[in-house]
């Protein structure tokens, strides 16, 4: 499928082809293959009984490794690779702007976290904190009060929470396709009301 034939019928079934293909990757080094971590997150999320949109968000959290053209990450990587802002450019048309901005912003959500809970830079695994220092390293304090300014900027630190947590080797979760109904319900009810 092309990126021309996408539209709110067929954006579900382009990720899970995604998913299926490439899945299997490995995640930044971490013990977990790319599929893996983010299903993770969605479970993580609906253990916290977070709304569908939160849920989708965790689980799509990442799709920009697969869409960026920058290529995929590798841990010798010494620029940013932005799968934060491509993932959120795919999914903006078909996904409501909260789950948009979640994607858009776990990174961001990352850097406001080191910069505003003295705990949180102790949590990431050590691909976390190289990324980090790709991606800006912990916010300045203007950079907080931006970060704040955005009306999703709590779900996009949950997210990131859930993100963090989804590095368990041999975790049972979910597979993708147990998630094709809620993605199919958030992209219809979003087309709904558009």
């Amino acid at each position: 499928m092309s990126g021309q034939d996408l539209n709110a019928d067929t954006i579900v079934e382009f990720i899970a082809d995604i998913f299926e293909r490439r899945g299997a990757e490995s995640y930044l080094g971490e013990p977990v293959t790319m599929s893996e971590h983010m299903l993770q997150g969605a479970w993580f999320a609906e253990q916290d009984g977070a709304p569908d949109e939160l849920v989708a968000a965790a689980l799509l959290h990442d799709i920009g490794h697969y869409t960026s053209e920058f290529g995929t990450y590798s841990p010798e990587d010494v620029l940013d690779k932005h799968h934060d802002e491509a993932g959120g450019e795919v999914l903006a048309p078909f996904f409501p702007p909260v789950i948009v901005e979640c994607v858009r912003l776990h990174v961001s959500a990352k850097r406001y976290l080191c910069a505003t809970d003295p705990t949180y830079f102790g949590k990431l695994s050590q691909a976390s904190v190289h990324t980090l220092s790709l991606q800006g390293g912990p916010m300045s304090a203007d950079e907080v009060a931006e970060f704040r300014k955005n009306p999703f900027h709590e779900e996009a630190v949950r997210v990131r929470i859930w993100d963090e947590s989804g590095k368990i080797a041999n975790m049972k979760t979910r597979t993708f396709r147990d998630y094709v109904p809620l993605l199919q319900r958030v992209v219809r009810d979003f087309r709904d009301r558009a």
